[in-house]
């Protein structure tokens, strides 16, 4: 994979490797993978010398302990979800402050999966993403459309999301200075199969425009997501910065192999 040109940069940035464990691994086996994972991101050159940010969203109860874990081999750590107030009565939610105390460089908002179960708004996908950046966190914002249409159509409906997400009224206060979008086409998601890369690449591609012109400075990656796997990466090319992997990273030397393909 060429070095990726996020928008608003003119300076190749690294590329960025997300994994998110969602509810799937209980607390043992996911520190065991996390053991792994440090084993093999420890070996990666690029993850060391900075060409390549892997970065784990793990359950909130294992946050702390994958931490430990995957911070001494340059692993970065992300919570899959935040609250849009620090404090306050707000039962059963997580503080961004809280996430950046224990170590969080990372948070990921608006997932297709929060939109659907827990019918998150556009307003609240903005107001948790000024939350983020209040407290120095690099959020992972997803979007993608539902049903699968044609590449304009799709780009179309991406780009009204992170229009509503990043300039919409609503959750006024700081902006990312650096963000990652992940294109997740929600029809995709748990498929056997990725996206088709004819369809993804203009789609991160016209989604990478309009962010140039939003990014006013501000670090932009646009990574694919949904049944990422192994192979697809030469596929795209320099339109993507890099993946959001899912179930498949749950084997470790899957993942390893990810890692080389991106580092390559």
């Amino acid at each position: 994979m060429s070095s990726p040109v996020p928008a608003g940069s003119g300076t190749p940035r690294a590329a960025i490797l997300g994994v998110s464990l969602k509810l799937y691994l209980g607390h043992d086996a996911t520190l065991d993978w996390c053991r792994s994972v440090s084993d093999i991101a420890a070996r990666a050159p690029a993850v060391g010398d900075g060409r390549l940010d892997l970065v784990v969203l793990p359950a909130l109860t294992a946050l702390s302990a994958a931490a430990e874990i995957l911070r001494p081999a340059g692993v970065a750590i992300g919570g899959q979800d935040l609250w849009t107030e620090d404090r306050g009565p707000f039962t059963g939610e997580v503080s961004g402050a809280d996430l950046a105390a224990i170590g969080c460089t990372f948070v990921e908002v608006g997932h297709a999966e929060r939109r659907r179960i827990f019918a998150e708004s556009d307003a609240l996908v903005r107001e948790k993403l000024v939350a983020a950046a209040r407290n120095g966190l690099t959020p992972i914002l997803c979007v993608g459309e539902e049903r699968r249409g044609t590449e304009r159509e799709a780009a179309g409906e991406c780009i009204g999301q992170l229009t509503a997400a990043l300039v919409g009224r609503g959750g006024d206060g700081p902006r990312p200075h650096d963000l990652v979008v992940a294109y997740e086409p929600i029809w995709a998601i748990g498929a056997a199969e990725a996206a088709p890369p004819d369809h993804v690449a203009p789609v991160c591609v016209a989604m990478k425009g309009w962010l140039a012109d939003w990014a006013d400075g501000a670090r932009v990656r646009v990574i694919y997501g949904g049944a990422a796997r192994e192979g697809i990466v030469s596929s795209l090319g320099a339109s993507v910065d890099g993946l959001f992997l899912g179930r498949f990273a749950h084997d470790p030397e899957r993942l390893g192999r990810v890692i080389g393909e991106l580092s390559a």
